[in-house]
């Protein structure tokens, strides 16, 4: 990991409510959520149920939050969850989730019900931020009686499916702007100072670090392999900062960050970590990565069942 730190704010104080309100206040929607993400999700009525699982209600819009289900569902089946946009800022994550739902989703309802929550972080996505309008991350904040209701929504919805997760695929994005402009402010906010990333040039999955199940990240890994490149170790053989167990791989304890794959207790998890900023790489090709990532996953545990 780079060794430069991102300085904390000048009054080495943590904000309070009014910084936070002033942060707010200097956000500005620089894309729709209903005309690029709630569209789409309203075509896939013919062959999916489409639920709304709450809505969040801010200041400067009400966003409803939609989760889309295969039919049929079966409690003899395993069940998949999909969950993108928790970082509202990561396009590929939100569109990778809707990609998989439009072109392969019906082709594993064989083996699973499947269950997507693509964009679960709406007011993120349209001021393309990591935080919600509380300066809350939400994936810093899966647990009970969280503040942030992005995340308490999710494990609602979740927590009122028929049966336990099986497999929990999170859509993310590791972008230059995590250095520029979020870490920064992470460090103003808590006055404390943060690492400065050494952003890898590739494709990376985050495993649990006590439920890794190697196998299952190789074989995504093998997958998204057919269509974006995979990002390498730096000199001390880490990806921003974290040891790798195996090509494109580190790991978090995600229960104890409270990342959205902790709370599922899913025998099988991972985050997906997509760089859009890449000079080898297309916007379409990242919500392809997204897309080879899920059915890499499916793909392995189909070849388990099978077994």
């Amino acid at each position: 990991m780079n060794k430069n730190k991102i300085n904390a704010n000048a009054s080495n104080e943590r904000w309070g409510d009014k910084e936070k309100a002033l942060w707010f206040f200097e956000q500005q929607v620089q894309r729709s959520y209903f005309d690029d993400v709630v569209v789409k999700i309203d075509l896939l009525k013919n062959d999916f149920d489409v639920e709304q699982y709450g809505a969040l209600d801010y200041e400067t819009n009400s966003y409803p939050l939609y989760v889309v289900k295969t039919r049929d569902w079966n409690t003899q089946k395993k069940t998949a969850l999909i969950t993108g946009g928790v970082h509202g800022y990561e396009t590929s994550g939100v569109h990778g989730a809707i990609r998989f739902l439009e072109k392969h989703a019906l082709n594993y309802t064989k083996h699973f019900n499947i269950v997507v929550a693509p964009c679960v972080s709406p007011w993120g996505y349209e001021t393309i931020n990591r935080w919600n309008p509380k300066a809350i991350d939400p994936n810093r904040s899966f647990y009970t009686d969280s503040p942030a209701e992005e995340s308490a929504r999710l494990m609602e919805c979740v927590a009122s499916l028929n049966g336990d997760i099986t497999v929990h695929i999170d859509l993310h994005e590791t972008t230059d702007t995590d250095n520029t402009v979020f870490r920064p402010a992470l460090a103003a906010r808590d006055a404390v100072e943060q690492p400065d990333w050494n952003i890898p040039d590739g494709f990376y999955l985050v495993a649990d670090t006590f439920n890794p199940v190697d196998d299952f990240q190789k074989a995504i890994i093998k997958s998204v392999k057919q269509v974006t490149h995979i990002a390498p170790s730096d000199e001390h053989g880490n990806i921003i900062g974290e040891p790798v167990s195996q090509e494109g791989v580190i790991s978090y304890d995600v229960k104890k960050l409270w990342l959205c794959t902790g709370f599922s207790n899913s025998q099988y998890c991972t985050t997906t970590e997509v760089y859009p900023d890449s000079p080898k790489v297309t916007d379409e090709n990242c919500v392809l990565a997204q897309v080879a990532a899920i059915t890499g996953g499916l793909d392995y545990i189909v070849s388990q069942i099978k077994s």
